[in-house]
């Protein structure tokens, strides 16, 4: 009798452990995602190694200018992931003068706080400036601006929101680092 107890306890444990276990997948498939940072295109914000979560694209909603995301661009890197900021949304008009490094979105310029360095990297790769968002897509650039393969870059160029994996919501690791992400 008491060896049906025990076999009953490690069934319930193991049912226990596979319903916590498919719970957990369906989080980290269709809700949060976690991301690893590559290289120095997110300086000062986000740093190389560093690791974020992210809400993923359909429970996001729109995206809006200051978001950071992580996008795969097909015609980039072999999709590897990007982390990126948005910088404007379909139909706004982007405009860089990349001698004095002011970005404009619809003629204001941008107020960019949070950038490592003023915008002077011109890729002249065939983009001409002013760029309009086309529908469904943004612009999206680094805040090390001219250490950032971007929208600015033609093999990028404005992305698709399908692209999209998700919006950027917490920093996980360091420890140092936790927490949010303005």
């Amino acid at each position: 009798m008491e060896k049906k107890q025990k076999g009953k306890e490690l069934y319930t444990i193991l049912h226990d452990f596979v319903y916590i276990l498919a719970a957990i997948t369906v989080v980290f498939v269709f809700v949060i995602r976690l991301v690893g940072v590559s290289g120095p295109s997110m300086t000062p914000t986000l740093l190389n190694g560093e690791y974020v979560a992210l809400l993923s694209n359909f429970l996001c909603g729109d995206y809006q200018q200051g978001d950071i995301v992580v996008a795969t661009v097909p015609t980039f890197d072999d999709s590897n992931p990007i982390v990126k900021r948005v910088i404007a949304t379909e139909g706004q008009t982007v405009d860089i003068d990349f001698t004095t490094g002011e970005v404009r979105v619809d003629g204001a310029v941008l107020q960019e706080d949070y950038i490592n360095d003023l915008t002077l990297t011109n890729f002249d790769d065939g983009l001409n400036y002013p760029v309009t968002v086309p529908e469904n897509c943004v612009f999206l650039m680094g805040d090390n601006r001219n250490h950032s393969a971007d929208s600015r870059y033609a093999p990028i160029g404005c992305v698709d929101t399908e692209y999209i994996l998700g919006k950027v919501i917490l920093r996980i690791f360091p420890p140092s680092r936790i927490g949010g992400i303005s």
